[in-house]
């Protein structure tokens, strides 16, 4: 008889196993004057408080430099002005003194000292913000859309975030032990010692798990990007209901045949009441089948991609006790925000401003931060931060908005939002110098390289033509590169894939079309195709549609 060889599994399914409260040495380390970082151990564990520890690698030549990353957690991306202020206050005193929003509707704070950790996070908490679970290998933050203007059900839906992301937030004490007590978990009280939690278990899940809400026509969430997504269902005028998707993600490796970006499959459609358990269900199911031997191919997406949507229905069916109807009609036109004043149902209105690259940050000329801190000191307005990392000012009374741009304009803000179309839909991640993770430039490099193609598209007669680009430092789709018109994707220093084929409503995967390009060479590969767009393009076909009808249909093999 012969045994099977036992399943070896990853260092971070032991390190999860043997200390479930989630704890590590994160409070002696904090304690410790003399520790300058924290270990590897707690690295991981770190995440699941909402840190990375990170290092500046534009110093690494000398010395590293470590510092942390704080990430908030805001269900749907709503804060009030006293949480914002309070946000703004923390970058200035313990970050690098900007904010970055980030493609999921939070705030990460940069630059942070081991010495400040801790009064970081608990003043966020005295503010009534989060980190928890912000990272690590539990349910991010919930998506939801936060414009006013695009549904009557918008504000139905974020309280329906908010309770969701409650319902899915790991039970561990130490969160509360570490960062607001600034005690060490005691591990021999009874509720710490043996503590599973109720819905991840010991292990927790084998990655990530990101949930979202859209309300068609508009996907300005990206919904097809999540594992687990809610498509608003409107009869009547009043919400029916939702259609459930799963089995979305962006991350890849290069040259790992194994892992891919995947657009989520819809499931079917369930009633309002059956959420949680919904997502409770769909979340088991991660934690119970996810590849718990490779990281790199351990989200929910290949498990749907591997046994099929048919198996997942019925597993989903037995776990939630819910039957799922058959998923109803739904269109996306379009993603992205609405950007300038646009009134709201309860008759205020909201502005929408862009933010490049979500750093709310002062530069010579533009004092994008200082101006949003006196603006919502002054005016009191809610405060949404979006998928696109862009910024609403929500529920500003008809008669502030005079004075509300007159405040705006006297740091170089300008209602308006003067730039071009392409780089008001333009997105990149921070990669260097803070992710550990990046191969290339990205943040630093997309304002520059757009304004090339900024030049390139007004040479073409495109000035005013829209096309969706996004920028990473590396495969793992933080902006979500792989559903864009135009990505550039970080392969090595200096040099970038280029994929085309994205669509406006964000509900297509583009594909690779050239594998290793240097930066200054990006506009020379771009050059070409757009120059055919512009001569074979049919009335009205945007960029990435093009792409789908032309350039790919080249690249396929002849049937007979």
């Amino acid at each position: 008889m012969i045994s099977e060889a036992p399943v070896k599994l990853t260092r971070n399914e032991g390190l999860k196993e043997a200390n479930a409260a989630l704890a590590g040495t994160i409070a002696q380390t904090l304690a410790d004057p003399a520790a300058e970082r924290f270990t590897e151990d707690d690295y991981e564990f770190l995440k699941f408080h909402g840190v990375y520890q990170q290092d500046d690698r534009d110093k690494r030549k000398i010395a590293k430099h470590f510092m942390m990353m704080v990430r908030t957690k805001f269900p749907g991306g709503v804060l009030s002005a006293p949480q914002y202020v309070a946000c703004d206050d923390l970058a200035a005193r313990y970050g690098n003194d900007t904010m970055r929003i980030t493609t999921r509707q939070d705030f990460q704070f940069h630059g942070i000292l081991k010495s400040n950790l801790r009064q970081t996070i608990k003043s966020l908490n005295e503010a009534l913000v989060t980190t928890i679970a912000a990272c690590g290998d539990v349910e991010r933050n919930v998506m939801a859309p936060p414009t006013p203007a695009t549904s009557p059900f918008v504000d139905e839906i974020l309280v329906e975030a908010r309770k969701l992301s409650n319902a899915l937030n790991p039970a561990t004490r130490a969160y509360h032990t570490i960062w607001l007590e600034g005690k060490e978990l005691d591990l021999n009280d009874e509720a710490n010692k043996d503590f599973v939690d109720p819905l991840y278990g010991k292990r927790y899940l084998p990655r990530k798990f990101k949930t979202a809400f859209a309300i068609p026509p508009l996907n300005d969430i990206d919904i097809f990007t999540n594992d687990l997504g809610f498509i608003a269902i409107a009869e009547s005028g009043k919400l029916a209901g939702y259609n459930l998707i799963a089995g979305g993600g962006m991350g890849m490796s290069h040259g790992n045949a194994q892992t891919f970006p995947r657009r989520a499959d819809v499931v079917g459609f369930l009633a309002p009441e059956h959420l949680e358990a919904a997502a409770k269900a769909v979340i088991t199911i991660h934690r119970d089948f996810g590849d718990r031997t490779n990281r790199k191919h351990a989200r929910l997406k290949y498990v749907l991609a591997e046994r099929g949507v048919d198996w997942f229905r019925e597993e989903f069916e037995r776990r939630a006790g819910i039957k799922l109807a058959p998923a109803r009609p739904f269109k996306f036109t379009k993603q992205g925000d609405l950007l300038g004043w646009h009134r709201q149902t309860n008759g205020n209105y909201f502005l929408g401003l862009f933010v490049e690259n979500g750093r709310i940050k002062d530069v010579d000329g533009y004092q994008l931060k200082t101006g949003l801190r006196r603006a919502v000191e002054e005016f009191q307005p809610e405060v949404r931060l979006t998928a696109s990392q862009n910024i609403l000012l929500v529920n500003v009374q008809p008669e502030q908005r005079a004075e509300l741009e007159r405040l705006l304009g006297e740091h170089g803000i300008s209602v308006a939002n003067p730039f071009s179309p392409t780089r008001l839909a333009s997105m990149a991640c921070p990669a260097l110098p803070t992710c550990g993770l990046a191969l290339a430039e990205s943040e630093r490099a997309l304002p520059s390289l757009l304004t090339r193609i900024e030049n390139l598209l007004a040479e073409l007669s495109l000035k005013e033509q829209e096309i969706i680009i996004r920028m990473t430092g590396c495969p793992n789709g933080c902006a979500r590169p792989f559903m864009a018109e135009i990505a550039f994707v970080g392969k090595a220093p200096n040099k970038y894939q280029i994929y085309f084929g994205g669509n406006e409503a964000s509900t297509r995967l583009n594909r690779l079309y050239k594998d290793s390009v240097k930066g200054e060479d990006l506009l020379n590969e771009l050059r070409p195709v757009l120059a055919r767009y512009v001569q074979e393009r049919i009335t009205g076909e945007r960029f990435g549609d093009f792409c789908e009808r032309v350039i790919w249909k080249e690249t396929q093999p002849a049937t007979n």
